[in-house]
């Protein structure tokens, strides 16, 4: 029993899959047919037309004397009539070849095709159920410890102010409180521990929107525990998370893509709100299996439907903001990373860019 129950087994892989049987004819075809009735009525014609006797006719007296040119001119005569009635029959028998040699190929070519779309089938399946999931279990682990810890960031900032009011007796600072309806902690001025949050800084933006390529990419998880401090930066990764994990059941990962590069400046035209044929380069996704894919999950999957729309609001909001700041080395960065691949490919499906 092999160890992999989605992987098949090699020994009889090929012969599920077709590659070790013979290409077969189908029986007699129509131009055998046709090439045999012409041979038929080609000989036919050809007895005919020899058997008849001729008129007969007096040969010159020069032939009537000469023996021999008699006999040359009977040899050829008989060369002359045996290729008149053989040429046209090769000739017929080798269009009913070339068309039989045609039609084999067409039938491989079918046969090809559909051996192909099976080994891609099973490849997508295998690809599913291993997913690097060595790796890939571990980091969306700790992708999901550090969201689960990103949902109270003010816990530390709450403490602080806690004691701080209690040493002081009332003065400065107050104890964290919680407004109706606002999952924000905020001080007795008004001020919510989002906005007491440093600011977050683009290098680290663009790590954290790349996301950890392994569990012991320190600086990638580093970067992402600071993203995740802010809110709206907080709600696009969590957006793209979500959304490449869709993606990745179809056996569509960012890092198999090598989408065109569109320059910085078609970048900075989307996100002050140019569309059509100016930033057409953003769909720079090639790859046809994924986009198609893409496009099929998009009409028959619901769920996947509105996370992406989801994500494509939060990714143009965060270019509309990033984009006056960022340098056009920032921007081809924030180009390479996991999330923007995923905007080019879902945009390109959706018509964003139109």
């Amino acid at each position: 029993m092999p160890d992999n129950p989605t992987r098949p087994d090699p020994a009889v892989a090929p012969a599920a899959l077709g590659l070790t049987s013979e290409v077969r004819a189908d029986g007699i075809s129509a131009a055998e047919i046709i090439a045999t009735v012409a041979t038929i009525v080609w000989l036919g014609l050809a007895a005919l037309f020899l058997l008849v006797p001729a008129p007969a006719s007096p040969l010159p007296s020069t032939l009537t004397a000469t023996p021999a040119l008699g006999t040359v001119a009977g040899l050829s005569g008989l060369i002359v009539t045996l290729i008149a009635v053989v040429v046209p029959v090769a000739l017929i028998w080798v269009a009913a070849a070339a068309a039989r040699s045609a039609r084999i190929m067409r039938h491989e070519s079918r046969r090809l095709q559909a051996v192909v779309e099976q080994m891609r089938q099973a490849w997508l399946t295998d690809r599913q159920a291993r997913g690097a999931v060595a790796q890939g279990a571990t980091v969306e682990r700790k992708l999901a410890e550090i969201a689960q810890s990103a949902r109270a960031p003010e816990v530390p900032l709450g403490s602080f102010a806690t004691s701080r009011d209690a040493r002081a007796r009332g003065g400065g600072l107050t104890r964290g409180v919680t407004r109706p309806g606002d999952d924000q902690p905020s001080l007795a001025l008004g001020t919510t521990a989002d906005e007491l949050t440093p600011p977050l800084i683009t290098s680290d933006l663009i790590r954290a929107l790349n996301f950890p390529d392994t569990e012991q990419d320190a600086a990638g998880f580093a970067a992402l525990r600071r993203a995740l401090r802010d809110r709206r930066a907080r709600q696009l990764v969590q957006a793209s998370q979500d959304v490449l994990t869709l993606l990745s059941q179809d056996g569509i990962y960012m890092d198999d893509l090598t989408p065109d590069r569109a320059r910085p400046e078609i970048w900075r035209r989307f996100a002050t709100g140019e569309r059509g044929r100016a930033v057409a380069a953003l769909g720079g996704v090639r790859d046809r299996s994924c986009l198609a894919l893409t496009m099929g999950r998009m009409r028959q999957d619901t769920i996947f439907r509105d996370a992406a729309h989801h994500f494509l609001r939060l990714f143009d909001r965060m270019l509309t903001g990033f984009e006056p700041e960022a340098s056009d080395e920032d921007i081809a960065r924030l180009a390479e990373t996991r999330t923007a691949r995923a905007f080019m490919l879902i945009g390109r499906v959706t018509g964003a860019f139109d």
